[in-house]
Protein backbone atom coordinates (compact mmCIF):
# COMPACT_ATOMS: atom_id res chain seq x y z
CA UNK A 1 0.00 0.00 0.00
CA UNK A 2 1.28 3.22 -0.82
CA UNK A 3 2.20 6.12 1.53
CA UNK A 4 -0.44 8.23 0.91
CA UNK A 5 -3.55 5.37 1.42
CA UNK A 6 -2.00 4.63 4.29
CA UNK A 7 -2.10 8.34 5.33
CA UNK A 8 -5.39 8.74 4.64
CA UNK A 9 -6.13 5.50 6.40
CA UNK A 10 -4.72 7.21 9.14
CA UNK A 11 -6.64 10.21 8.88
CA UNK A 12 -9.78 8.10 8.92
CA UNK A 13 -9.17 5.99 12.17
CA UNK A 14 -8.39 9.35 14.02
CA UNK A 15 -11.33 10.81 13.22
CA UNK A 16 -13.20 7.82 14.78
CA UNK A 17 -10.31 7.15 17.51
CA UNK A 18 -8.95 10.20 18.56
CA UNK A 19 -7.00 8.79 21.24
CA UNK A 20 -3.43 8.05 19.29
CA UNK A 21 -1.54 10.18 17.70
CA UNK A 22 -1.29 10.07 14.15
CA UNK A 23 2.65 9.33 14.53
CA UNK A 24 2.37 6.06 16.41
CA UNK A 25 0.44 4.80 13.68
CA UNK A 26 3.10 5.47 11.41
CA UNK A 27 5.77 4.19 13.97
CA UNK A 28 3.83 1.09 14.42
CA UNK A 29 3.86 0.89 10.90
CA UNK A 30 7.65 0.90 10.59
CA UNK A 31 8.11 -1.09 13.75
CA UNK A 32 6.53 -3.89 11.79
CA UNK A 33 8.84 -3.36 8.60
CA UNK A 34 11.82 -3.81 11.33
CA UNK A 35 10.17 -6.65 12.10
CA UNK A 36 10.26 -7.91 8.40
CA UNK A 37 13.53 -6.46 7.87
CA UNK A 38 14.93 -8.62 10.61
CA UNK A 39 13.22 -11.86 9.82
CA UNK A 40 15.06 -11.35 6.33
CA UNK A 41 18.07 -11.20 7.64
CA UNK A 42 17.99 -13.80 10.23
CA UNK A 43 16.66 -15.96 6.97
CA UNK A 44 13.08 -16.74 8.80
CA UNK A 45 9.79 -16.76 6.44
CA UNK A 46 9.26 -12.78 5.80
CA UNK A 47 5.37 -13.93 4.53
CA UNK A 48 4.46 -15.44 7.43
CA UNK A 49 1.84 -13.84 9.68
CA UNK A 50 3.18 -11.83 12.57
CA UNK A 51 1.49 -12.35 16.05
CA UNK A 52 0.85 -10.11 19.08
CA UNK A 53 3.84 -11.11 21.17
CA UNK A 54 6.39 -10.80 17.61
CA UNK A 55 4.34 -7.45 17.28
CA UNK A 56 4.74 -6.00 20.80
CA UNK A 57 8.49 -7.03 20.73
CA UNK A 58 9.76 -5.39 17.71
CA UNK A 59 7.46 -2.33 18.76
CA UNK A 60 9.65 -2.48 22.08
CA UNK A 61 12.99 -2.96 20.52
CA UNK A 62 12.05 -0.09 17.78
CA UNK A 63 10.79 2.43 19.96
CA UNK A 64 14.31 1.74 22.20
CA UNK A 65 16.45 2.10 19.39
CA UNK A 66 14.68 4.95 17.78
CA UNK A 67 13.79 6.77 21.46
CA UNK A 68 16.16 5.35 23.82
CA UNK A 69 15.77 6.76 27.51
CA UNK A 70 12.52 8.97 25.64
CA UNK A 71 10.80 6.34 24.49
CA UNK A 72 7.88 5.92 27.23
CA UNK A 73 7.68 9.68 27.48
CA UNK A 74 6.98 9.71 23.42
CA UNK A 75 4.81 7.00 23.74
CA UNK A 76 2.95 8.39 26.46
CA UNK A 77 2.44 11.94 24.28
CA UNK A 78 1.18 9.54 21.45
CA UNK A 79 -1.56 8.13 23.79
CA UNK A 80 0.23 4.84 24.43
CA UNK A 81 0.25 4.01 28.00
CA UNK A 82 -0.15 0.00 27.81
CA UNK A 83 0.58 -2.60 24.97
CA UNK A 84 -3.49 -3.26 24.71
CA UNK A 85 -2.78 0.25 22.80
CA UNK A 86 -0.76 -1.04 20.68
CA UNK A 87 -3.15 -3.63 19.95
CA UNK A 88 -6.32 -1.03 19.27
CA UNK A 89 -4.18 0.78 16.99
CA UNK A 90 -3.38 -2.41 15.45
CA UNK A 91 -7.09 -3.58 14.91
CA UNK A 92 -8.47 0.23 14.28
CA UNK A 93 -5.96 -0.41 10.84
CA UNK A 94 -7.57 -3.89 10.23
CA UNK A 95 -10.55 -2.40 10.27
CA UNK A 96 -9.75 0.27 7.33
CA UNK A 97 -8.21 -2.60 5.67
CA UNK A 98 -4.62 -1.48 6.22
CA UNK A 99 -3.26 -4.63 8.27
CA UNK A 100 -4.75 -7.96 7.97
CA UNK A 101 -5.30 -10.89 10.97
CA UNK A 102 -5.90 -13.93 11.27
CA UNK A 103 -9.12 -15.89 13.27
CA UNK A 104 -7.17 -16.49 16.15
CA UNK A 105 -6.32 -12.42 16.57
CA UNK A 106 -7.73 -10.57 19.18
CA UNK A 107 -7.64 -7.45 20.52
CA UNK A 108 -7.21 -9.51 23.85
CA UNK A 109 -3.74 -11.13 22.72
CA UNK A 110 -2.36 -7.41 23.42
CA UNK A 111 -3.40 -6.58 26.74
CA UNK A 112 -0.62 -7.20 29.51
CA UNK A 113 1.85 -8.50 27.71
CA UNK A 114 4.60 -6.27 29.28
CA UNK A 115 4.47 -3.61 31.40
CA UNK A 116 5.47 -0.01 29.68
CA UNK A 117 7.22 1.76 32.06
CA UNK A 118 9.29 -1.37 33.01
CA UNK A 119 10.29 -2.40 29.40
CA UNK A 120 11.00 1.41 28.66
CA UNK A 121 12.65 2.81 31.90
CA UNK A 122 14.93 -0.18 33.02
CA UNK A 123 17.55 -0.82 30.35
CA UNK A 124 18.04 3.33 31.06
CA UNK A 125 18.63 2.57 35.01
CA UNK A 126 21.82 2.62 36.35
CA UNK A 127 24.18 -0.68 37.20
CA UNK A 128 24.86 -1.02 41.01
CA UNK A 129 28.19 -2.74 40.52
CA UNK A 130 30.01 -2.72 43.19
CA UNK A 131 29.13 -3.96 47.46
CA UNK A 132 29.35 -0.50 48.98
CA UNK A 133 25.73 0.12 46.38
CA UNK A 134 27.04 2.74 44.43
CA UNK A 135 26.12 3.04 41.32
CA UNK A 136 28.14 3.40 37.86
CA UNK A 137 26.94 5.52 35.01
CA UNK A 138 26.59 2.85 32.07
CA UNK A 139 23.37 1.70 31.34
CA UNK A 140 22.01 -1.91 30.28
CA UNK A 141 22.46 -3.15 27.00
CA UNK A 142 19.62 -3.03 25.20
CA UNK A 143 19.78 -5.72 22.56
Amino acid sequence: MSNTGFQEAVEMVCQEDRRYNPEAYAFLRDSLEAIIKRRKKSKKEVLSHVGAAELLDGFRLHALAEFGPMALMVLNYWGLTQTSDVGQMVFNLVQVGIFGKTDEDTVESFRDLFDFREVFVSPFRPIVDSLNGESSLRVESLL
